[in-house]
């Protein structure tokens, strides 16, 4: 049975009805492109962003028939993707993060004020996060990103990268704890008061 466009809701749906018409996973493109080339470019940068997600949706359509549709979720699956073909262009990530360290922080002035007090103290520290992220080890920085920057839960990055949530756990915990020490264990984007 193939479903008609407006029972579709469930990405489990969506990659199940592709088997027979391929056009339906259009719209999987459709709801998570955006959100994967956010993640990618803040890890590689907007250059190699918009290849690396493109290359993810054509994996995952060669894959769909392995899709396990008890899943009704696809961000980790495509997530996990994505992961892996990031961790074929580690070296240019880690180099990305070192040239942040080097690069001078730049003073933007924006509106309104509270914007302005958070932004000037990400940059304070843009360096030292850089640094922090550049010597995480892949499967650290992985794990802390997916949840920092992909907005997964611990259950579908551990979904994403085939690992078990403990493992997940660790990983964040350790990354955390190098990041948070690396910054000199503050949080600048905490208010004092």
């Amino acid at each position: 049975m193939i479903l008609q466009p407006a029972t579709r809701g469930a990405d489990a749906e969506l990659v199940n009805a592709s088997w027979t018409e391929p056009e339906a996973f259009a719209e999987l493109f459709d709801r998570y492109a955006g959100m994967l080339y956010r993640y990618v470019s803040k890890r590689l940068g907007p250059e190699p962003a918009e290849d690396l997600v493109g290359e993810t949706f054509l994996v995952a359509f060669s894959r769909r028939r392995s899709y396990d549709l008890a899943y009704p979720d696809a961000r980790p699956w495509l997530f996990g993707i994505l992961t892996k073909l990031i961790s074929r262009h580690h070296r240019s990530e880690a180099a990305r993060y070192r040239a942040l360290l080097r690069a001078p922080v730049e003073h933007t002035i924006e509106s309104p004020a509270d914007r302005v007090a958070a932004g000037v103290s990400a940059q304070a520290v843009r360096g030292e996060l850089a640094g922090a992220l550049a010597s995480l080890s892949a499967k650290d920085r992985d794990v802390l990103l997916l949840i920092a920057w992909g907005d997964l839960t611990y259950e579908e990055v551990a979904q994403a990268l085939g690992i078990p949530v403990g493992t997940v756990r660790s990983r964040l915990n350790r990354g955390r704890r190098k990041v948070r020490a690396a910054l000199g264990d503050t949080n600048p984007m905490a208010e004092e008061e």
